[in-house]
């Protein structure tokens, strides 16, 4: 019997592969039920023009009940997004990744949040707290308590 992890993200994998990802997101890897990959880019005018950045998703037993482990790839001179929100070993703060996670909320649902985030961003640079965090973060961003304090960069 397929849990229900698996039967979510196959529901998911298969609309993804039928209706295709909305512009300027790309799945580039879905092997099996605990990694996908992701390429986003923000369309049109904005801080990050022509930028593609690599989102790696991790699922773990509870998806969709428990939110996915999600981060900038960086790797082999690719670095994360220059943004308030994002660290620059690629962990993103951002409410929906911790206490404000929705089972609704699907992978392409994440994508197209962050896509957005990094649209309405108004000037590059890291959190105040970088390189502190960076320092002693654990592997895994989801161990993070972050404190959501400014929704609104």
């Amino acid at each position: 019997m397929a849990s229900i992890s698996s039967r979510r993200l196959a529901k998911e994998l298969r609309e993804i592969q039928a209706e295709g990802c909305p512009v300027g997101i790309s799945l580039v890897e879905a092997n099996d039920f605990s990694k996908w990959v992701f390429t986003i880019q923000v369309m049109g005018d904005s801080l990050y023009q022509d930028e593609v950045h690599t989102l790696q998703f991790r699922f773990d037993p509870q998806y969709p009940i428990s939110s996915p482990a999600v981060q900038f790839v960086v790797t082999d001179g690719k670095q994360a997004p220059i943004h308030p929100h994002v660290y620059s070993n690629g962990h993103i703060c951002a409410s929906i990744l911790g206490n404000e996670w929705s089972p609704v909320l699907s992978v392409i649902a994440v994508c197209v949040t962050l896509q957005s985030m990094l649209a309405s961003c108004k000037k590059k640079e890291r959190p105040a707290d970088n390189d502190r965090y960076v320092k002693h973060a654990p592997e895994n961003p989801k161990k993070t308590l972050f404190h959501y304090d400014d929704d609104t960069v």
